[in-house]
Parts: C-alpha cells; structure tokens; sequence
C-alpha cells in the first residue's frame, strides 16, 4: 500500500514492502552535519552496509577546516559504493616529492613546502543526477543537471547537462537528448517546482514529451 511522500528532512525516506524502513537508504540533508557539504532537497545516498558517518563515507577527504566543499543539488541519486575525493586529498605535484611532510606535525596550512600552495576547487553536482555504483567523482569536478554516472566511473572536470559518462577516465559517451531539449529541460528546472506538483505531474516528468513537460510547469 503506497505511503505518504516523505518530507526532504525525513532520515530514513524508503518504505519497504512489508512496512519496515530501510536503514541503508537515506536523504542526504536529513543525516550529514558537515560545515563543507551542502546537499538538496531529497538527494539521497544507498549503502548496503550503513555507515554511522555518512559524510565521511562519501567525501572521506572533505574534513571541516577544508575549503572546499562539495555542493550536491537536489533530487540526486547516489549508489552505495560511490566516493567524491575533494580537493583536500590532493597533494603538491609540481615538485619533486609528492609526500606531505607538513601533516604529519600536525600543520595542515598551505603555507608548507610539502602542501599545495591553494586550496582546491569545490565539487558541484547539478539536479537530478545519478552516480552509479562505485563510481569516483574527482576534485573540482562539475556535473550538470541531468547527469548519468555509470558504474566504477572515474569523472573530473565539467559534464555537460543531460549526459551519459562512463570509464576511467570518465568520458560522455552519449548525450541524452539534443541540445534544444537540453536547454529547454535546464530552463523548467522541474526539481525547483513544489513537491505537491512534482508529485502530480509524474508522468510528464519521467517519461518523454517535452510539450507536455513545459505544459505542466507552474
């Protein structure tokens, strides 16, 4: 029997079956208490062995006094397994060591010869995207609204809107629509709607006529 859509802050969103809650699926604002990440409204994250830290099982680099941070937009859809290394992971590269002397006496400023000299970029995920099973998304790294991450995906860089990556390195291997219905998906913004209309025009927003789609925006 279908139950109540849960409010973005429930912890533990998904009802299953038999009535019990599923512990190992849940909104991502409702359970990360981290200063550097940022999550929207009903993102959620899967894990087959729940974590009591969901924060530092995906983004274990992302520490408080990072200043990076990693922003995810809303209506995302993360697997278990799928790990985003910010920018505080990174080490200085442009010499001839690699090995970061500095944190090991407990000085974690850039200002060391052994760290970078700049704090890295964030993370920005757009709306509505899917990161596949053990998928790596990299420092820096912009995916667009409407993103496909296949599994075991290794993906830095930007991503364009509405399409498919995959491989390591992770590389578009399709789009999923043409550049007009891209543009035109981006402008709806559906994610951006009241959930009461999301809700009502279902249909329209998963299944394929834009028409119909752009008919239905408030």
């Amino acid at each position: 029997m279908p139950v109540p859509f849960p409010s973005p802050d429930s912890r533990y969103p998904l009802t299953l079956p038999d009535g019990t809650i599923h512990p190992g699926t849940v909104f991502l604002n409702a359970v990360i208490d981290h200063p550097r990440f940022v999550a929207g409204d009903y993102s959620y994250a899967s894990a087959f062995d729940p974590p009591e830290d969901w924060a530092g099982r995906l983004a274990p680099y992302l520490f408080p006094h990072s200043e990076e941070r990693l922003i995810l937009g809303k209506f995302c859809q993360i697997a278990d397994g799928a790990v985003f290394i910010t920018a505080s992971a990174n080490h200085r590269r442009d010499g001839f060591s690699t090995f970061p002397f500095a944190v090991f006496e407990g000085d974690f400023d850039n200002v060391r010869p052994s760290l970078p000299e700049t704090a890295g970029p964030d993370t920005v995920i757009g709306n509505d995207v899917w990161i596949g099973k053990d998928a790596r998304i990299l420092p820096g790294a912009h995916l667009g609204d409407g993103v496909i991450v296949g599994a075991g995906a290794v993906v830095g860089g930007a991503v364009p809107p509405y399409t498919v990556v995959a491989g390591n390195p992770g590389r578009v291997v399709k789009t999923r629509f043409d550049p007009s219905t891209v543009r035109r998906l981006c402008d709806i913004a559906w994610w951006d709607w009241p959930i009461a209309h999301i809700l009502a025009n279902e249909a329209v927003i998963c299944e394929g006529d834009l028409a119909a789609l752009e008919a239905a925006s408030p």
